[in-house]
């Protein structure tokens, strides 16, 4: 086993409504990822997968709040730090990140070279403006990005050259991990590529040292993630190795997600599409018992109100449902 670059343990925040009403959007969740490894989350819109990205950098501000749980990045525990101390400390240079709309993130006035000073220097890098300069040219030509983009504004740039620009400026500073929320959704497919790619560059020259992608799209997680975690209603439903949880996935929620997407693979692209029934629980007030319950086809009595344990399923997998998985395979195989 590779070090451990982010250790989470039972992670819960929260939403604080303006009518002081608490949104659970994480509720305990844990994880950990190795020195080299990326780990892909998955999930559908409103899930808690962004609220989990903003909650891992231990950098808090209303309405989201911290309630419990640890976050140890390289070692160091960062739960419930000051926001200036993790904005020193940890910001950039331990952990970073890519949000959605990540294309709209560059002040439009400003070049390129300009905001990537203002970026080292909010994370209270003491660096000259010719080595920002000489840093930032050699790290965007290792990474495939002309040298000149730095002397352009944001307007001058196409979305993908964005997108990859937004990347490089958020890993200046080599953090220990990288999380990229949705980093090539509104891009084409060819843009897309150039982005996967370069992350995976990152990774490769150590520019990065571990990564968490999320996205809706689960099939993009096969070909860029060495492990996949599922979420749903603010906790993770399902884990295990890339190819597993894409071929032959345990949870009901897992397979729905699967069933309803298109995959471009041997075999699988023939398979008739099916939508999960149903929307999302209300998070201010979460279903008791499982949570999936009220949209499961496979839901039974107890599935309502009985405590949902995590299941182990082998080789570093597990899953939180009512059911073995002989009996949820038994189910799938009736179908």
């Amino acid at each position: 086993m590779g070090k451990t670059m982010l250790e989470v343990r039972d992670l819960k925040t929260k939403y604080v409504t303006r009518e002081k009403e608490d949104v659970y959007a994480v509720d305990g969740v844990s994880l950990k990822i190795e020195d080299g490894k990326t780990l892909g989350i998955a999930g559908e819109s409103g899930c808690g997968k962004s609220t989990l990205a903003l909650s891992l950098m231990g950098y808090y501000f209303a309405p989201l709040h911290y309630m419990s749980g640890e976050i140890i990045v390289d070692g160091k525990n960062i739960s419930g730090m000051k926001p200036a101390d993790v904005q020193k400390n940890i910001l950039g240079t331990e952990i970073a990140y890519i949000p959605q709309a990540a294309m709209n993130a560059l002040n439009p006035t400003q070049k390129i070279i300009k905001f990537i000073q203002d970026v080292v220097h909010a994370h209270k890098v003491d660096l000259s403006k010719k080595d920002i300069h000489d840093l930032a040219r050699e790290r965007f030509e290792t990474l495939g990005l002309p040298a000149e983009v730095l002397n352009k504004h944001a307007v001058e740039l196409s979305g993908g050259m964005k997108q990859r620009t937004v990347i490089a400026i958020s890993t200046i500073l080599s953090p220990k991990v990288l999380i990229a929320d949705e980093p090539s959704s509104a891009l084409d497919v060819t843009s897309q590529k150039m982005v996967i790619k370069m992350l995976k560059d990152m990774l490769e020259k150590q520019f990065i040292r571990s990564m968490i992608f999320i996205t809706h799209e689960l099939p993009l997680l096969y070909n860029v993630t060495d492990d996949i975690m599922v979420m749903y209603a603010g906790q993770i439903v399902e884990r295990g190795c890339a190819e597993d949880m894409i071929f032959r996935p345990i949870h009901p929620y897992s397979k729905g997600l699967m069933g309803s997407i298109i995959v471009p693979e041997a075999g699988e692209k023939e398979k008739k599409l099916e939508a999960i029934p149903g929307t999302p629980p209300n998070l201010k007030h979460p279903p008791s018992g499982c949570r999936f319950a009220p949209r499961c086809k496979y839901a039974v009595p107890m599935c309502h109100g009985m405590t949902v344990p995590e299941r182990e399923a082998g080789s570093g997998r597990s899953y939180r449902c009512a059911f073995s998985e002989e009996e949820l395979r038994e189910m799938y195989g009736n179908e």
